[in-house]
């Protein structure tokens, strides 16, 4: 009796085992699908419908321009006169005959240094700033004033002191993009919690140890939302400061294109710089995301 109660244990037990096996394997099946559910509608909600307007958009753009003594090309000409250009981006035919990634590569190292500039000196003067409320008081209103200036409004002042070109473009880059950077940075230390400075206070944190512990992480939300609204103000700046100052930049193709009356390359050179800025924006907002996630002074 004993032998067949065990062996019909075993046999219950085996039953158990052989029915929660397929189990788990069903749920680990069911896991993928779920997966792929979850991308297909995710690439639904935010890759179709830009593609729609964007196919809407060249479907009315090509019906209204195609025809003879139209005052702007089509897509299908802008296809046929710059595919070139599309196709491949980096050929070298020349000292100014380049493709407009290289042309797009040389922009971008202007942008990155005045850029970078901009933000070393935004976050350092706007950190000073924001901890004096007379400094603030005295400051803001010039502040104010002098981010209203328009970026090509610098370059004859630039180009008086520098008397060169580079140089002088990314003058204009770093005083265009460093104003939001500054205020919002100013603004992010004045609205400090009193608790985190009376902690800092009580922990006797030098200068130095106050401003990486306390300030930067405080105030990060505010800093890179200048530095958003500052990349974005230094692509702009960059694009027509070199119409004017020339070069082998985006900004002097698209000038040098309209003097050549060549349209098609200056509608793509237009997608090119919008991508970019595109690309930019969301690299800083990425970063941004990244460094404020759980943002507090440690």
């Amino acid at each position: 009796m004993t032998i067949a109660m065990s062996k019909s244990e075993i046999a219950s037990a085996t039953t158990v085992t052989t029915a929660t096996a397929p189990a788990k394997s069903q749920g680990q099946s069911e896991q993928r699908p779920n997966w792929l559910h979850r991308a297909g509608k995710s690439l639904l909600e935010n890759v179709v419908p830009p593609l729609i307007v964007v196919a809407v958009i060249l479907m009315i753009w090509q019906i209204a321009f195609d025809r003879p003594g139209a005052t702007l090309p089509s897509p299908t000409r802008i296809w046929a006169e710059a595919s070139d250009l599309i196709l491949d981006p980096f050929f070298v035919a020349g000292s100014q005959d380049i493709g407009l990634g290289w042309r797009v590569l040389t922009s971008l190292q202007r942008v990155a240094i005045g850029f970078g500039l901009a933000a070393i000196v935004g976050v350092l003067v706007g950190a000073i700033v924001g901890q004096s409320v007379w400094a603030m008081r005295g400051f803001d209103p010039i502040f104010q004033v002098l981010r209203t200036v328009p970026p090509l409004a610098w370059l004859p002042i630039s180009l008086a002191a520098f008397r060169d070109s580079n140089p002088s473009a990314i003058f204009v880059i770093f005083i265009t993009a460093i104003w939001p950077i500054l205020i919002n940075t100013a603004v992010g230390i004045r609205n400090i919690p009193q608790d985190y400075r009376n902690v800092a206070a009580v922990l006797r944190l030098n200068a130095i140890e106050f401003f990486f512990k306390v300030m930067v992480p405080s105030a990060a939300p505010y800093i890179f939302t200048g530095l958003r609204i500052g990349i974005g103000l230094a692509w702009l700046a960059i694009v027509a400061a070199e119409m004017l100052t020339g070069g082998v930049g985006i900004g002097f193709f698209i000038w040098d294109a309209w003097n050549s009356s060549k349209l098609s390359d200056i509608v793509v050179a237009l997608v090119y710089i919008g991508a970019i800025g595109f690309i930019l924006d969301r690299l800083v907002a990425f970063v941004a995301n990244r460094v404020t996630r759980g943002t507090a002074a440690s």
